[in-house]
């Protein structure tokens, strides 16, 4: 857009677009969108997340296109995402009734309903694996049907299991503080400009579609002291939740009334952080707070580290930057951090023309008085 205004700009950008697509095209190999859902969980997931849009398919799409960039596919996304009506809002999504494909906890050996470890990377030795240079679809096909035969022998997978939220337990032995439900509406950061002081839905919002290599570095620099939250990691679990939405033309709603639309996949985590609180008595002990994190899709590090810097924002007070809402929050985003730095290529021949104008003046008035 910048560019229109030169002379011929016109034309070079149409060049541009099309080198954009040679580059895409020239080693003439192509890449399936369902390869990219099959293979690329990973991805998906990240683009998901960051553009607030529940679309595994989209997501696959807008790699392709971005040829992997991850700013770039996440532009796209929003961008897709802005064009789209919203017909209803969901009813509130309970993680209790989350059917659960890995759950762990650090902070206890033993949970109720045990740990399940899931598919992660975490216990891999993460050397390259150069067997996956000759890896076919025989192969591929002779390992799923092995897999699947241990899986028919295995009894845990005979039934579906709930399981209940390490915290749960915790509160019944007066270990955690209990609060009354809050039924405030949340406010809806798309549709509404972010304000200071902000709400804790507000700042969840952002944190979950903000960009996980910024809040993974944040919440990593309040763990190294520019924060007073170093957590332990009460539960990790990763799986599908129902989603539903109320009857349109109900007044009152009732959940015999509402509707299953889907299910999305979520990472959530709760953190418990330790904190120093006055009794009765007016004497410091030591209770525990809990710290927040979800995103879609298994992207385990962002919902950690969101579950720090939640638990770093409910406490202003703190003289850190992890602690600022303001710093925290306007520096996360992925369009606009990368947008306006990515504005920093766009012709800004006025501005700096004015700049030189200014030390071209003052070298020759610094001439004249040596003169």
């Amino acid at each position: 857009m910048g560019y229109v205004p030169v002379k011929g700009g016109t034309e070079a950008i149409d060049a541009s677009i099309k080198r954009l697509k040679y580059e895409r095209l020239k080693g003439n190999e192509t890449i399936e969108i369902q390869t990219i859902m099959s293979t690329m969980r990973g991805m998906i997931d990240q683009v998901m997340s960051e553009s607030s849009l529940y679309s595994p398919f989209l997501a696959a799409l807008a790699i392709k296109q971005a040829e992997g960039s991850m700013e770039e596919a996440v532009f796209l996304m929003r961008a897709h995402r802005s064009t789209l009506p919203r017909p209803y809002y969901s009813k509130t999504v309970e993680p209790e009734t989350m059917l659960v494909e890995r759950r762990i906890s650090a902070s206890f050996k033993d949970i109720p309903g045990g740990q399940l470890l899931g598919a992660t990377y975490d216990y891999t030795h993460r050397l390259l694996d150069f067997d996956l240079i000759n890896e076919s679809s025989e192969s591929i096909q002779r390992w799923l049907q092995n897999y699947q035969t241990e899986l028919q022998q295995v009894d845990a997978f005979d039934e579906v299991k709930y399981f209940p939220k390490v915290v749960d337990y915790l509160r019944d032995e007066g270990l955690f503080e209990n609060h009354q439900e809050d039924n405030t509406v949340p406010k809806d950061i798309t549709k509404q400009s972010l304000q200071f002081p902000s709400t804790r839905s507000e700042r969840l919002q952002v944190m979950t579609r903000g960009q996980t290599g910024a809040v993974t570095s944040l919440g990593y620099a309040s763990l190294r002291g520019y924060g007073q939250v170093h957590p332990t990691v009460g539960e990790v679990r990763v799986g599908a939740v129902p989603i539903y939405v109320g009857h349109p033309n109900e007044m009152e709603q009732n959940t015999e009334d509402e509707f299953y639309i889907g299910e999305i996949t979520v990472t959530e985590v709760e953190s418990f952080v330790p904190t120093q609180v006055k009794n009765a008595n007016n004497e410091y002990e030591l209770q525990f707070e809990i710290g927040y994190g979800i995103c879609y899709g298994q992207n385990e590090t962002k919902a950690i580290a969101m579950s720090i810097l939640d638990q770093c924002l409910e406490h202003p007070e703190s003289n850190f930057p992890t602690h600022d809402e303001e710093f925290v929050l306007l520096h996360i985003d992925s369009v606009e951090s990368t947008g306006f730095i990515s504005h920093l290529k766009l012709p800004h021949y006025v501005t700096f023309q004015s700049k030189l104008d200014s030390v071209r003046q003052v070298k020759k008035e610094v001439q004249e008085v040596e003169n």
